[in-house]
């Protein structure tokens, strides 16, 4: 078995925690957690989403997904509206009031973005970039080969 210090789950959450403490402060100071800004940031991308194609791709739980959809919709910055044609599907998108949220803290997201390219090498971040969506796209593929087996 290899090093535990080497495997590829533990060097990604050990790279994942330096990274995520640079944009904690600011998270902090705008008021919301890391996985509600991830959801912000999910639908941010569309008009709106299944609550469900939510879920897969922010990688979070349902009952997770629920408490911070709950959460985001009390500060309104988040709806939900029933679907008319399936009453057990609903759609989340983001209110003036999200859109608000995540315009305040664009640019200050970029300038850490930016000062992290900088300290690691715009070419390597770019290179890892390529690299984890190609992985993430490999795995994918077997994921669907075993789910039709």
């Amino acid at each position: 078995m290899r090093e535990f210090s080497r495997s590829m789950p533990m060097l990604l959450l050990r790279s994942r925690e330096p990274f995520l403490r640079h944009f904690r402060p600011s998270l902090r100071a705008h008021g919301v957690t890391e996985q509600q800004w991830r959801v912000l940031r999910a639908l941010n991308a569309v008009y709106e989403i299944e609550i469900t194609a939510l879920a897969n791709a922010t990688c979070l739980l349902a009952p997770s997904l629920s408490r911070i959809l709950r959460d985001l919709e009390e500060r309104e910055l988040v709806e939900r509206r029933m679907d008319n044609k399936d009453l057990r599907k609903s759609f989340v998108s983001l209110t003036q009031q999200g859109l608000a949220l995540l315009e305040s803290f664009s640019a200050e997201s970029e300038a850490i973005y930016n000062g992290i390219r900088e300290r690691f090498g715009q070419d390597k971040y770019n290179l890892l970039m390529n690299l984890l969506r190609d992985l993430e796209a490999s795995l994918a593929v077997d994921d669907v080969v075993e789910s039709e087996n």
